[in-house]
């Protein structure tokens, strides 16, 4: 009897003990660092915002805690982990892309081709744009089904699974590496890494949105989403009853970029770059067709492309600028050339 006494006052006390340190891990200020060696911030950790508390939050629509590592004043900052579409360096609709320097403006592209979107030394991402034509149109209708991404001597692609009708419960992403299919699962904060550890996806919902880093080059917030009846009866694209046209909304964040980048997107974080969208008028539409198009998803080559496979970036040449603190909030659905501010 005194020996199973002795036993539960233990138990007890062990579980006073689980309960107090499980309490102390709560209360604990959750914080967070910046690994960004091109940083005046490089090794610096602060305390998360409170509207923010943590860094992997498990509500996939709680924004996230991160180190803003181009903060003048290197601060820990909230983000959400979706696409912005309102914001720089996104590129979502038919396409809709906000440039670098807060600039909305249209690229058509056209049905079934690739093209560059960002090429730099060290890095290119292109798009496949898929669309239609409908009678007495003198252009196609696009929208971007995929992605493919070339680092060093690797490829990445993600792209929009091909549907007749939309299904939310079902995941419309597929994944390659490499020119080898990835499998991820389905679940919230469920990833993948690839073996040098330079490439992760992790999901930022149960299904259909990612977020994909490439450490100290770019990070990039992937939705799926279908043309939707209301899209459809808006801009009268005569959607058939065989294809919802799932396509990706997307958000790029680039970390020193070199001056001389390219690219539909690419070229608008240039620092002397004059945009020839027009502000004021209710779809500013730029052209370059024929200097980004490539011949496929990982083709690096196109006439204004100057990746190469073993680019490396001159740090006096980067562009350590912070896109993240633009006010683009102002009309930016209207996409009227707005132009975002500081």
């Amino acid at each position: 009897m005194k020996a199973f006494c002795n036993n539960s006052y233990s138990i007890i006390l062990l579980l006073l003990i689980l309960a107090l340190v499980k309490i102390d891990a709560q209360n604990r200020p959750v914080t967070t660092t910046c690994f960004s060696p091109r940083s005046r911030c490089f090794r610096r950790t602060m305390r998360c915002p409170a509207q923010c508390p943590s860094t992997r939050p498990s509500n996939p629509g709680a924004k996230v805690c991160y180190f803003n590592c181009d903060s003048p004043i290197c601060q820990a900052e909230c983000k959400n982990r979706k696409p912005n579409c309102n914001a720089p360096g996104a590129a979502c609709l038919d396409p809709r892309f906000i440039g670098g320097d807060g600039i909305v403006f249209y690229f058509h592209g056209k049905s079934n081709e690739h093209f560059s979107l960002v090429s730099d030394l060290n890095l290119q991402i292109n798009a496949r744009f898929i669309g239609l034509r409908p009678a007495g149109r003198t252009r196609d209708y696009t929208w971007i089904q995929a992605l493919g991404v070339l680092f060093g001597t690797q490829t990445f692609s993600l792209e929009a699974k091909h549907t007749a009708t939309w299904d939310e419960e079902f995941d419309h992403l597929k994944f390659s590496y490499n020119g080898k299919d990835i499998v991820i699962a389905d679940g919230h904060l469920s990833s993948w890494q690839s073996p040098e550890s330079d490439l992760k996806v992790e999901r930022t919902s149960e299904k259909n949105s990612v977020l994909v880093t490439l450490p100290e080059i770019a990070e990039i917030s992937v939705n799926v989403v279908p043309v939707t009846e209301e899209d459809d009866r808006i801009h009268k694209y005569q959607i058939p009853s065989n294809n919802a046209f799932a396509h990706l909304e997307v958000q790029f964040k680039f970390y020193g970029l070199s001056s001389k980048v390219e690219g539909v997107l690419g070229r608008t974080y240039q620092p002397d770059f004059v945009n020839p969208a027009k502000p004021g008028v209710a779809m500013p539409v730029v052209g370059g067709e024929d200097n980004y198009r490539t011949s496929s998803l990982l083709s690096a080559e196109c006439r204004s492309c100057i990746f190469s496979p073993a680019g490396v970036l001159d740090q006096t040449d980067s562009l350590l600028m912070d896109f993240g603190t633009l006010d683009c909030t102002s009309g930016a659905s209207s996409g009227s050339g707005i132009v975002c501010r500081r």
